[in-house]
This record gives structure tokens, C-alpha cells and sequence, in this order.
């Protein structure tokens, strides 16, 4: 099969002069690789990852379409990663080095340089590849080649599309003359007989790839390729055998083998006991309960939702799923999406802390890797020591495998999701529905995990379009998902159910001409009725599932709600009367402009026997995890919070989610039910005793509307960051709470959103003008995001056998994080992010408020380390008002001419940032707005007079 010589392959002079790269750096001892030597390389790399790295999940789906099952699919990876590059044996591609060019002329491989140096652009050699190797296999009798030449056609990112296809085969003179397709098919009949794939060629023209195992081999074959080339791993030396330069390559790659899951506990409780930190004599929750036991009896691979109230365990359940889960359906690794790059931070201790209980089938295999994964995943201090710790080849052999590390390799944002267990943001899957180049990495990481989708509430009509796509390819690739929520809509329920199953099971039949006149059925129609609570709904063995309910924990409360007018002075002598024994409330506000003025007024009108704090997203990320890691430490669980006798905190909607604390008092501005329903979860939400009197029942205020109008007029700022309609309904199903009624939890969480979100008009008869006209906006704006959405978004998996030729047209290229954030959210403008320092009489210097502060800043020079890493963790985001389209471009003009930075594009930290400078008072003036910033109150801006 393979010839390994040290003088190379039996290959004709012409085959073995065609170069495949040439040294940039000048240090190679040899200055070119030849085009053998690296399909070599590729092809015995792409075995190697299909035998010890590759999940086997994604192993199997490939197998699954083969007739000869695992084997042939480890022969078709390595000889798609064998002929990858078959494209650069073509003039097209040889002109661009003319020493080496002219060594394949001396050898017969000539061609008309000023024609070609011409017309070289319409046929890179991708694409040029993949019509070499079409026409080589319709040599070999093939019906459709395009399904496997696609592979070779993208593996530089982005499949080609047909008008690329029908210009390379217009100018058939950039592909060469005879001799040169003689060399062409040397090579592929060699590659094919060295791999194994000769044998094969006729089997596999009946077997028809889907576009999920196309994508998965063309991810696998950029992997190898990239591999190979790198010159650390494969030098550029002839005198090497094959095998030498694979052992060694492999060997400093010291790539981390997946994760094997061992067999479970024989009981939920044993399974829990031994995953989770639970206190003495504590048993897994219903709801967990239900979770482990239907995750081994669902159809795997398949989909779960999990509805339960705040508090009730739901990650630690999901958890649970997703290592019975893997062991059903031999996924290597999991990924744990969230709405936040705060959530996710927070979540990742959580994740570790599972990992280095999770044991694995495999005790030698050594560490497990992680990522943490969104833009500023380096600044998470934990993460950074991951980051930074050698990974050997074999420890814990006794513990199996469960420390952690983060290998080198997978640093790449466009690696992010290739390590086996990731926590991350939400975009990081969304990002799986964007037609954006190296789509198919992100597709391979994701294909051989379990995916959680945490808050799946969270996520509005913009994001929940790329949702419902990245759930379909999920389901094309057969990856279980586990989705959480407290507050999820029924219709939203059967939404990501059906979604899911479009890719499970492909598109449903089209009623042929013998279902006239018969009823149509609807498989998801119970999911959009069902009101019980909890509930965990999983897929059916066909379209649709089965939805089971269980008791709850038995943590239930009775909350009194109220009106509260918007009036600072109300809401003062609220809290003044309220809090006269003692207390802590939180006081939730629709935006940031809300929270701060809001803040202020309370100082004002309470006094010093009353602290008021802030919390929001408009903190310097260092101040943000303070100020977080504060919020924990002060208001969490009883023992282990050092709580203050009287306090007031003023926060945002960053109170919502994923922060475990307590409040004896909640007010907050009317906002979407779901939302009001999770802010309640943070009022009385674990059992303390020595409340004060006047707060041991739980109530929450509701403010921020004009409760004097039919509807309630809510302020403009929440009209702004809500739909009007969302508002008024919410209003709406809690009028008889507002009345009077009690409000009981969890049992009147599913009744109040799935009243909230459906159809039926809610409310008294004098609201419905108002309401119908807001409802009929709210379906305007819908529509319009919809269709924004839809500008971008992949398509759904295609029929079995179409190829993914013109998969990627009308996307948007390779962006950056940032980029890429505004094409799956739904912003009126760009994200904008600077390191704040400040400016003193001596030059810029760190903020001296901060671990480190005070310290010099050069901007002459790269800064030496740790200062960069220091000043990176000092990034600080920008509002709307500063990032609107009509002033972005002066206020990044403005920031740029403040600071000379060019030095700084050396390093890796800080390379194409933009620093706010801000005098030691904390003021700014940039382009027309004013800034100040104060490390207790965040960011406050204004435009300038």
C-alpha cells in the first residue's frame, strides 16, 4: 500500500518536482517541500487523528455512510487529506515560485507564463483541486463526484461555488497540458493506492455523502493539513521516512486523546454523590432525578428541554444528561453554551469542578483539555492558569484522567470548539449557523459533543433564528443537546423541538396527491399546550416527543406583588419605611442610564445609614468581576455571605442570571414576564432565618410604567430595550397578582409565560386598542429580524448526495469575534470595547484603584510582561449612544488620535486596541460625548455641551 523510503515514492521525475511549499522564513534547511512530501504528511496525520483524537461520534456518523463502515471511513479521510492539495500541480498554481517553476519545466510540466500569470486568480488551487480530482474519478466511472471532491474543493475554509467550478473548467489551460494531467493522475492513482482507497473508488460511488459527514471530512482534512504544515512538526527535510516524520510530528503535537466515558453509578443518587459537592445527607431533586433517568431511556441521539424554576438544580442535572448521554451515543466532550461572557465565567469554575470528578474509561490517557470560550476568555483568571501549565503525556493514571489542561494547539479562535469540554458564550454555537469561512471546524468540535444550552429564554427572535439553524445541523450530526430553562414558552418549546428534528430526521414529506382532504397533523401540537411544571420534554423515536412533569423540590414561596409609581420619591420612602429594621433590597432597572440615576437619588434621599451599590455591565471587566465576586460574597447563601445589616442594590438585568444571591426586598421595572419571573428568583431565594419583620414575606414591586393609564404606559427606556407588546402582556397576566392575588412559585410559572407568549388577548377590554397595535409592531419587527436574520444564516442541511458547492455564498467572509457577534445579535450598532487608563502629569499610568494600579503604561514601546496581560484585563465597553452607525466612525477616529499606539502592534495583548484615557478625576471628552467613570458606579456618558 505505502512505499516508505527514504528516497520517497516510486513517482515519475515530473510528479516528484512539483513543490508543494517553499520556505519564507529562509531558515529551512532545504527551502521547499515537494508536493508529495506534504500529501504525504497530510494523509498519514489525517490517520492518526482519525485513530487517537478524532471523537467517535463523529467517527461513526462518517462510518454510517460507507458501505464498509469504520474502516472506510479512516481510508477516505486519509486520502481526501492524501489529495488535498492536488490542485497545486497545475500551472496555475507552480508560476507563483519561478526557480521552482522552472525546475518543472526541465522536467516537461511547461505552460504559457504570461497567459497564466494572467488568468492564475480563476483558478486557486482549491478549486482547481477539486475539478482535478471530479475528472479523475468520472474516470473512474463515477456518477456524482462532488460530494467527495467538495472536501478537497474547501479545505481552505469556504467550498467553492459554481460560478468558481465553471471558471476553472473555462480555462482548462491553467490545469495544464497532457503531461501535466499525467502528473495529476499519477499522483491519485499513488495517494489512492498508498491509503488503502483504490480498492474502494467503485463502492463509494454508490454511497452518497450527506452535507453534515462532508463537512465533518473536510473539517478533519483542514485539521491534518494545518498540522502538517507546520514546519516545528514537519520540517522541511527530504532524508526522513514517512514513518520517522510522523512519529516525531505526533509526538511534540502530544494532541490530547478524547474522552471515553466510563460507566455511570448503578443509581441517580451514587451518580450525584459522586459528581457533585453535595452537603451531608443531601439527595438529587426531583427534577434531577427525572433528567438522569429519561437521559438513559430517550432516543439517542436526541433532545431534552428541562423546565424548572431558579434554583432548582438544572445545571448540575444537565451535567448528569450529558455524561449518560455521551456514553449512549460515544460523544468525547461537552459544551456548555450560556448567554454571557459574565455567565460564562462564572459557569466555568462550575464545569472544572464536575471535569475533576468525571472519570474516564481510558486512566492513562492523561490531562483532559478545556477552553473557555469567548473574546476575552484570556482576562478569566482561572482560565489563564489552565492556559499556562505544561500538558503531559500521562498523569492521574489512578484518578483517570480527570486533571486539566489547555493544549496549545486549540488556541485559535477558529480551534475554539475543538477541545473536548468548552464553556462559552451562546454565540459560539450561533455562530455554527453563519455562512463565514471555517464553518466546518466549528462544525467538527461541535459534532462530537454534547451541547447544553443554558437560559434558552434569553435569546430573542434575531439570535433564536441562528438557534434554530445550529439546532438542525445538531441534529444532522447526531449530537445530543440538553436545553435550560425556567421560563420557557410553550410555542418556543415545539419551535426548538421541530427545529431540532429537521436535522434529525430531515425535512417531514411533502403531502403527496393521496393526503388530499386528510386532516393535517401536527406532531408538536401538545408541546405548545402543555402547562405543567416542572417539565422535562425529550424527543420521540419519530417526529415530535414525549414531555414528563414532576413534583418540585418542595421549595416553593408565596410572593406579594405591587404597584410602585416611577417616582424616586416613592420608591425612596418605600425602602426608607421597608428597611427601618434592616434588610437588603435590589432594585432592578431596564438600563444602565436607569440604574445610575436611580442610584444617586436613593443616596440622596436615604442618607449614610443606607449604602447604595451599583451593578451593571458598564464596568472595566476587572471592576466587573469585583464587583460580581462582591455581589456573591455579600448576598449568597447563608454561610457563606458576610451580610450587611442594611443595604440597597441598584442593578441592571446582569441581576438576572447565573448570580446565586438573596434580597429580602425586590423592585424592579416592568419588564417581559419571563424576565420579572427570574428576577423574582432572586427574592428570598434561600431559606435564612433573622429576616427582619418587615420583610419575612417575600414581595416585589413593580415599577417603571404609569400604572395611572389603561394599559400601564411603561418609561421609554424600557420601551426602547423591550418590545411595547412584551411589556403590556407581562402587565397584562399579572394584573390579578397586582390585584391582589398571590403569587405562587414555581406552580404560577408556566400559566403566567405561556399566557404572556401565546395568542389569546390577555387583559381588561379598555387595554386591547393599545395592545392590538403593539401586538401588531411587535409581529412588524418580527418579520423584519426574521428576514435581517435569514441574510446570513447557513441553510438548512440539504437532501443526501447534494454537495456542499456554494454552501458559504453571501456570507460574511472570515470577521473577526466582533464582527461575527454583530451578524448573530441583534444590535443597532457595532460593540465597541477600550482599555481605560489613566493619564497623569508623568504619562499614562495603571488605574490605581486596581491589584497592580499606579504602574507606568509605555506607549513608546511594547509594554514588558505581565503589563500587557494587566492592561488587557482593563477593558471597558462602550454604550450604544457611542456605537450608534452615525458616530461610531468619529468616536473610533477620535480615541485613535489621542494616543499614539503604534508600537503596541507588536504585541499579542493589545495589538489593534483603542485606549480611553481618562484624568485622574476619571473625565474624558471624546468626539461629542462626555465620559466619567468611577470604579463603585461604572461608566457615565452624556453628550457634551
Amino acid at each position: 500500500m505505502s512505499t516508505r523510503t527514504t528516497g520517497g515514492p516510486p513517482l515519475s521525475d515530473a510528479a516528484r518536482s512539483a513543490w508543494g511549499k517553499t520556505d519564507r522564513t529562509g531558515t529551512a534547511p532545504v527551502g521547499w517541500l515537494p508536493l508529495w512530501r506534504h500529501l504525504a504528511d497530510s494523509a498519514d496525520v489525517a490517520g492518526r487523528l482519525w485513530d487517537h483524537w478524532l471523537s467517535p461520534a463523529v467517527r461513526r456518523r462518517i462510518a454510517n455512510e460507507l458501505p464498509g463502515g469504520d474502516r472506510d471511513g479512516r481510508t477516505l479521510a486519509v486520502f481526501l487529506a492524501g489529495v488535498h492539495d492536488i490542485g497545486k500541480a497545475t500551472p496555475a498554481f507552480a508560476i507563483q515560485s519561478q526557480p521552482y517553476a522552472r525546475r518543472m519545466r526541465d522536467r516537461g510540466l511547461t505552460f504559457q507564463a504570461p497567459l497564466i500569470e494572467a488568468d492564475r486568480r480563476f483558478a486557486p488551487h482549491a478549486a482547481a483541486g477539486h475539478v482535478v480530482l471530479a475528472d479523475w474519478l468520472n474516470d473512474q466511472g463515477w456518477a456524482d463526484p462532488h460530494p467527495y471532491a467538495v472536501v478537497v474543493g474547501g479545505h481552505h475554509g469556504i467550498p467553492p461555488t459554481d460560478e468558481l467550478l465553471q471558471g476553472v473548467q473555462s480555462r482548462l489551460y491553467l490545469l495544464g497540458d497532457p503531461a501535466w494531467q499525467d502528473v495529476q493522475r499519477e499522483l491519485l492513482a499513488w495517494m489512492a493506492e498508498r491509503s488503502g482507497a483504490g480498492d474502494r473508488l467503485t463502492d463509494w460511488d454508490q454511497a452518497p455523502l450527506s452535507q453534515p459527514v462532508q463537512a465533518a471530512l473536510t473539517g478533519l482534512v483542514i485539521t491534518a493539513d494545518w498540522i502538517a504544515s507546520d514546519e516545528e512538526l514537519f520540517p522541511y527535510l527530504l532524508a526522513s521516512t514517512d514513518d520517522d516524520r510522523l512519529r516525531i510530528g505526533w509526538d511534540h503535537l502530544a494532541l490530547p486523546t478524547p474522552w471515553t466515558p466510563a460507566p455511570t453509578p448503578p443509581g441517580v443518587d451514587e451518580l450525584f454523590a459522586a459528581r457533585f459537592d453535595l452537603p451531608p445527607g443531601a439527595a438529587p431533586r426531583p427534577v434531577q432525578r427525572t433528567v438522569a433517568e429519561l437521559a438513559e431511556t430517550m432516543p439517542a441521539p436526541g433532545m431534552m428541554i428541562v423546565e424548572a424554576a431558579m434554583g432548582e438544580g438544572k445545571t448540575e442535572a444537565a451535567l448528569a444528561a450529558a455524561e449518560i448521554l455521551a456514553r449512549r451515543t460515544s460523544a468525547s466532550g461537552c459544551y456548555l453554551a450560556l448567554p454571557t461572557r459574565a455567565t460564562s465565567d462564572a459557569m466555568f469554575g462550575r464545569m472544572l469542578s464536575w471535569l475533576q470528578r468525571l472519570p474516564d474509561a481510558d486512566t492513562g490517557r492523561g490531562e483532559r483539555d478545556v477552553r473557555l470560550a469567548h473574546g476575552k476568555a484570556a482576562l478569566n483568571t482561572e482560565y489563564d492558569r489552565l492556559r499556562h501549565r505544561p500538558l503531559p503525556s500521562s498523569i492521574a493514571q489512578d484518578a483517570g484522567g480527570t486533571d486539566l489542561g489547555v493544549h496549545a494547539w486549540f488556541a485559535g479562535g477558529k480551534r475554539a470548539l475543538l477541545s473536548s469540554f468548552v464553556v462559552g458564550t451562546i454565540d459560539q454555537l450561533l455562530f455554527a449557523a453563519l455562512r463565514s469561512k471555517h464553518l466546518v471546524l466549528r462544525h467538527l468540535g461541535l459534532a462530537g459533543k454534547v451541547v447544553i444550552i443554558d437560559e434558552a429564554h434569553a435569546y430573542d427572535v434575531f439570535m433564536g433564528r441562528f438557534l434554530d439553524r445550529a439546532l438542525q445541523w445538531l441534529g444532522g450530526y447526531g449530537v445530543p443537546v440538553v436545553v435550560l430553562s425556567a421560563t420557557l414558552p410553550a410555542q418556543r418549546r415545539a419551535e426548538l423541538m421541530e427545529a431540532y428534528d429537521r436535522g434529525r430526521l430531515g425535512p417531514p414529506p411533502k403531502p403527496g396527491w393521496r393526503d388530499r382532504g386528510k386532516p393535517k397533523i401536527d406532531p408538536y401540537a401538545p408541546l405548545r399546550t402543555d402547562l405543567r411544571y416542572p417539565l422535562v420534554t425529550v424527543s420521540a423515536a419519530e417526529r415530535g416527543a414525549t414531555a414528563t412533569t414532576c413534583a418540585d423540590s418542595g421549595r416553593g414561596a408565596t410572593v406579594q406583588l405591587h404597584r410602585l409609581d416611577d417616582d424616586p420619591a416613592a420608591l425612596a420612602e418605600l425602602l426608607r419605611e421597608r428597611l427601618a429594621d434592616g434588610g437588603c433590597a435590589l432594585v432592578v432597572r431596564n438600563t444602565v442610564a436607569r440604574v445610575q440615576q436611580t442610584a444617586a437619588d436613593l443616596r440622596a434621599a436615604l442618607g449614610p445609614d443606607t449604602p447604595v451599590a451599583v451593578a451593571h455591565s458598564r464596568f472595566m471587566a476587572v471592576d466587573r468581576a469585583a464587583k460580581d465576586r462582591w455581589l456573591r460574597e455579600t448576598f449568597g447563601p447563608p454561610g457563606t455571605a458576610a451580610r450587611p445589616h442594611r443595604h440597597v442594590v441598584v442593578a441592571s438585568q446582569v441581576a438576572e442570571q447565573s448570580l446565586d444571591i438573596d434580597f429580602d426586598l425586590l423592585v424592579t421595572d416592568l419588564a417581559p414576564v419571563d424576565l420579572i419571573l427570574q428576577r423574582i428568583g432572586r427574592l428570598h431565594r434561600h431559606s435564612r432565618t433573622g429576616r427582619p419583620a418587615r420583610l419575612t414575606a417575600p414581595t416585589c414591586w413593580i415599577t417603571g410604567a404609569d400604572w395611572t393609564t389603561e394599559p400601564p404606559q411603561p418609561v421609554p427606556g424600557s420601551r426602547r430595550v423591550y418590545q411595547t407588546s412584551a411589556l403590556l402582556r407581562a402587565a397584562a397576566v399579572l394584573l390579578p397578582h397586582l390585584d391582589g392575588e398571590a403569587l405562587r412559585l414555581p406552580a404560577d410559572i408556566a400559566p403566567l409565560t405561556q399566557a404572556a407568549y401565546g395568542d389569546t388577548p390577555v387583559g381588561p377590554p379598555a387595554w386591547q386598542p393599545a395592545m392590538a397595535e403593539a401586538q401588531a409592531r411587535a409581529e412588524e419587527e418580527t418579520t423584519a429580524k426574521s428576514l435581517k436574520a435569514d441574510g446570513f444564516r447557513l441553510a438548512e442541511p440539504g437532501e443526501p448526495g447534494a454537495s456542499l458547492i456554494n454552501w458559504l455564498t453571501g456570507g460574511v467572509g472570515n470577521p473577526d469575534e466582533r464582527t461575527a457577534r454583530g451578524h448573530v445579535r441583534d444590535t443597532d450598532g457595532e460593540t465597541l470595547d477600550v482599555l481605560l487608563l489613566v493619564r497623569t502629569p508623568d504619562g499614562l499610568v495603571m488605574p490605581p484603584w486596581i491589584d497592580g494600579g499606579g504602574v507606568a503604561v509605555p506607549t513608546d514601546s511594547v509594554p514588558r510582561w505581565p503589563l500587557p496581560r494587566q492592561i488587557a484585563r482593563c477593558t471597558l465597553p462602550l454604550p450604544r449612544t457611542m456605537t450608534a452607525p452615525e458616530v461610531i466612525d468619529d468616536v473610533i477616529a477620535a480615541l485613535e488620535q489621542r494616543i499614539d499606539l503604534s508600537t503596541w502592534q507588536d504585541s499579542a495583548w493589545l495589538a489593534g486596541e483603542l485606549v480611553l484615557d481618562v484624568d485622574t478625576d476619571g473625565t474624558a471628552t471624546v468626539a461629542d460625548f462626555a465620559l466619567h467613570y468611577d470604579p463603585h458606579e461604572g461608566l457615565r456618558v452624556e453628550r457634551a455641551v
